[in-house]
């Protein structure tokens, strides 16, 4: 009998995109050398924009435990803060902490998202495994494992992105952050592939978060804690999968009626480009200048050139072209007034409106104090987006995924600066070289804010030496974090 017929209690076999992740997270060996330099990279680089975000109290106020006193001596920590709580908590803790500013990696495709979300899953995992180890005599994880799960659900979060569009049927990205943590910390926990499947079936039949908090009129900072709480989601089901033995549902997916593919997907299996490897993490978009939303990255330093340009000429602007891709045209192409940080930075003009006029973007910047200004507002008043074509089409070319944004200036009395055109920020890969010495900076700087200089001396020479961190067992390096 068929598996899609509704009289039929038969279970089927597990759908097979399911089986592919379990196959992959716990077969595939990572054996590129340019995945693990790239993902140390990305550990310090989200690392730093943790310590950044505890300047924000909205965002520390998210970091204990769920309610006064439900803490766990022993468990996983919170980097930055003197919190120990049970690895769920912890999770949702550590991916608030990265995801607060927009400061961390991103991939862009069909999808969009931030893959190193997935660490708030990875690092409250490995934290309270290795403590527990550590306590009992066995084997802690080393930074070296870590970072080998961490490409295992870039690479899942990235790959099931580039063809399959969650955000054309409402959903939000986070929804592959839970479904990466899932496969990831079920095998961390010592999961089968049997248990890595039934928790990844679980992932989906959670359905997923709509992107109403990031959208125009009710743009707001659950946009900051939603991948947190997709990393917490995700332990869960790593937790119930492995620890508590609970059944899974084979075709979560495809069930007629009632699976995902029929209730959220418009009945569409989801199509891939390519097979596993590591391919996402090689690729991956650092945010390293600008806290910005990325398809504003390149306009934003199109800005910044533009800047010494405009000088004491403001009043005398009679309009600003910015030129972006399809993607920035749907998601931060947006007019009227702005209720709150998360507004101002997913607005285009209000990115690119702040570099013009002051010659700098930082997360500071999209605080109620500096949007008060009134040349912000009377300038994205004059700005036009529009779509480049030819941008749209490098976005999605799998061979160069560029962002392009053009921003040009034009005077009332009929001249106008050069139009300044970026293909790719400094963050892409084709700019790595550029790029790391300032992810270097912005890390060092990141530790100098916030802990204190004899924590900074210690793990800036922990980093100093890929080989030694990679050896370094996992909770020894996030106890530098601890305060």
């Amino acid at each position: 009998m068929s598996a899609h017929d509704i009289r039929s209690a038969k279970r089927p076999d597990p759908d097979q995109p399911m089986v592919d992740i379990a196959n992959y997270v716990a077969d595939y060996r990572i054996d590129s050398t340019e995945a693990y330099d790239t993902a140390r990279y990305m550990l310090l680089d989200s690392l730093a924009t943790a310590m950044m975000a505890m300047k924000f109290p909205e965002c520390v106020k998210h970091l204990g435990p769920m309610v006064p006193g439900a803490t766990l001596p022993g468990g996983a920590r919170v980097p930055g803060t003197s919190h120990e709580l049970d690895p769920v908590q912890a999770a949702f803790a550590i991916g608030t902490q990265i995801r607060w500013l927009d400061f961390n990696d991103t991939w862009l495709a069909a999808e969009w998202g931030h893959p190193s979300d997935n660490l708030g899953a990875i690092l409250a995992v490995a934290d309270y495994l290795s403590r527990k180890a550590e306590r009992e005599g066995g084997q802690a994880l080393s930074v070296r494992d870590v970072l080998a799960y961490a490409i295992k659900a870039h690479e899942i979060q990235g790959c099931y992105a580039l063809l399959n569009s969650y955000n054309r049927v409402g959903q939000d990205h986070v929804i592959l952050v839970r479904l990466a943590s899932t496969a990831v910390a079920t095998a961390m926990l010592g999961g089968s592939k049997e248990q890595i499947t039934t928790a990844v079936s679980h992932s989906w039949i959670d359905n997923g978060a709509l992107r109403t908090y990031r959208h125009a009129p009710n743009t707001g900072p659950r946009k900051s804690w939603a991948a947190g709480d997709a990393c917490r989601r995700a332990v869960t089901h790593a937790i119930n999968a492995v620890y508590r033995g609970v059944v899974g549902y084979p075709s979560a997916l495809s069930a007629k009626t009632w699976g995902y593919y029929d209730v959220a997907f418009k009945g569409k299996p989801f199509e891939f480009e390519r097979p596993f490897g590591s391919y996402v993490m090689e690729n991956v978009l650092f945010k390293i200048s600008f806290p910005a939303e990325f398809h504003a990255q390149t306009a934003v330093e199109c800005a910044m050139k533009l800047h010494a340009q405009i000088g004491g000429k403001l009043d005398q602007i009679e309009k600003v072209v910015i030129e972006t891709q399809e993607a920035g045209c749907r998601i931060i192409d947006k007019t009227g007034p702005l209720a709150n940080y998360a507004d101002r930075d997913h607005c285009i003009q209000y990115m690119v409106a702040v570099p013009l006029i002051f010659g700098r973007l930082t997360a500071e910047d999209y605080n109620d104090d500096v949007a008060a200004d009134p040349r912000i507002d009377a300038l994205r008043e004059k700005m036009v987006v529009t779509e480049n074509p030819q941008f749209t089409k490098d976005y999605f070319d799998p061979e160069k995924r560029y962002i392009g944004n053009a921003v040009q200036v034009f005077f009332k009395d009929g001249s106008s600066t050069e139009k300044v055109s970026i293909d790719y920020p400094i963050g892409h890969r084709k700019r790595r070289a550029e790029g790391i010495p300032v992810l270097l900076k912005k890390f060092e700087a990141a530790m100098r804010g916030h802990l204190p200089s004899h924590r900074v001396k210690a793990i800036l020479e922990a980093t100093a030496d890929p080989a030694k961190l990679d050896a370094m067992p996992i909770q020894a390096f996030l106890g530098l974090f601890t305060l």
